[in-house]
Formats: C-alpha cells, sequence, structure tokens
C-alpha cells in the first residue's frame, strides 16, 4: 500500500465554507452566501477569543521602559496579557524577575503610582487600545518587559485565504462554522450541529492545552 507522503491539506475559506453548507444540507450559490458566511466565521473567531486560550495565538513581545513612565499603550490586536517579567542586564547578562498581576481594584488603591523602582507588578487594561500598565514606575530606561500577550487571529477576508490555526483545529472550525448557517437558514439542523460544535471544540482545546507537569498534594502540618 503507498500513502501520499503529504501532509498539507489545508482548506481556504472558501472550502470551508462548502463543507459548512454541505453539512447544513444546502449548496453554496450565491455571493450573498459567500458573504454571509464569512461574517459568521468572523463572529465566530471572536467568541474563540472568549472561550479562552488557543495556543497557537500566543505571542512573545518585549517593551523598553521609560523612566517613570508607569503606562505603555499595546495594539489593538491583543486580547489578553498572560504573564510578564520585566529585564534588567547586569554585568553583561540578562535577568528576568517575574511580575505579578493585579486587579482593576488593586492598580486603583495603589497610593503612589508615581514612586520609582524596579517594577513588579502590572495591570493590563482591556479598553479598545489595550494598556500595559506598571507599578512602581521604572527608575530607568534600560530595563525590558518581557510578556505573552494572547492576539486576535487573523480575519477571513478573501474566499482564497487560508485560516489562522493549526490542523487540528480545522474539524472544529467546519461544525463551529455549519452550527452559525444552521442558524439562519436550516434551523431544523442547530441543535444536531451544536452539539458537535462543541464536541469538537472541546476534543480540540483538550489537545491544545499546555502539557507541563502540575501536581498537588495534600498539605501536612509539620513538614
Amino acid at each position: 500500500m503507498t500513502t501520499s507522503s503529504s501532509t498539507d491539506f489545508e482548506p481556504n475559506v472558501a472550502e470551508f465554507v462548502e463543507e459548512a453548507f454541505e453539512r447544513c444540507g444546502l449548496e453554496l450559490r450565491t455571493g450573498y452566501d459567500l458573504k454571509t458566511a464569512k461574517r459568521s466565521i468572523n463572529l465566530m473567531l471572536a467568541e474563540w477569543a472568549n472561550r479562552g486560550l488557543n495556543q497557537w495565538t500566543v505571542d512573545q513581545a518585549t517593551q523598553t521602559v521609560t523612566e517613570g513612565q508607569t503606562d505603555y499603550a499595546l495594539n489593538a490586536n491583543v486580547i489578553d496579557i498572560l504573564d510578564c517579567s520585566i529585564r534588567r542586564n547586569t554585568n553583561g547578562t540578562d535577568l528576568d524577575l517575574q511580575m505579578s498581576r493585579i486587579s482593576r481594584s488593586e492598580y486603583l488603591n495603589i497610593p503612589t503610582k508615581s514612586t520609582k523602582a524596579r517594577p513588579s507588578q502590572f495591570f493590563f487594561n482591556k479598553l479598545n487600545t489595550p494598556v500595559l500598565k506598571i507599578w512602581p514606575a521604572p527608575e530607568n530606561s534600560t530595563d525590558v518587559i518581557v510578556f505573552n500577550k494572547l492576539v486576535r487571529m487573523d480575519d477571513a477576508d478573501k474566499p482564497t485565504n487560508t485560516m489562522d490555526m493549526p490542523f487540528r483545529f480545522y474539524p472544529c472550525f467546519a461544525a463551529g462554522l455549519a452550527y452559525y448557517i444552521a442558524i439562519k437558514k436550516a434551523p431544523e439542523r442547530v441543535v444536531m450541529l451544536k452539539q458537535m460544535y462543541e464536541e469538537e471544540f472541546q476534543r480540540a482545546a483538550d489537545q491544545d492545552e499546555d502539557r507541563a507537569s502540575f501536581r498537588i498534594a495534600p498539605y501536612k502540618p509539620g513538614l
């Protein structure tokens, strides 16, 4: 038996839309069908961002601080900051020191936000143009903030575009798009397609989890 020796299956937007329409018992016939499907895709991607962490949408970024400046505007595509550290070069060696995340209320209750020292805390302000706030205010202009940011996936614009996701999410994407289209065009299949979508998403999300070891042990007094 001869296999294909190929692993380049990568449907474009139009092919995903065709698959979704077929699952709804429909055929893609008009330009408006494609337009409404692309709109559903982009709404579904926004829903995915609300569902939580997608590993392939995590980027590491850096920001050199400015002495005394506590607020740093980020790109509008940043959804969240997962973790953050301050990098300081000491005798030619970079030392990364962890920063703790604090809430909006905790940041508000800091009495003197202009205090200068090595930054040790951060607050992510989820505005339309998000802002990373740090405290204490930097005592120099040489330290560097290093952070992992969760960013938006690329929109579905042209039918020939491919989607910004790993292949393991293809079944989930097709199932989700079929469900979204069924809401508008095949309501009799909504319940079935929603169930399929949720099952596919759970399988994909489980595979996308961090595999780092994690162990919980009971507390034993005196140890």
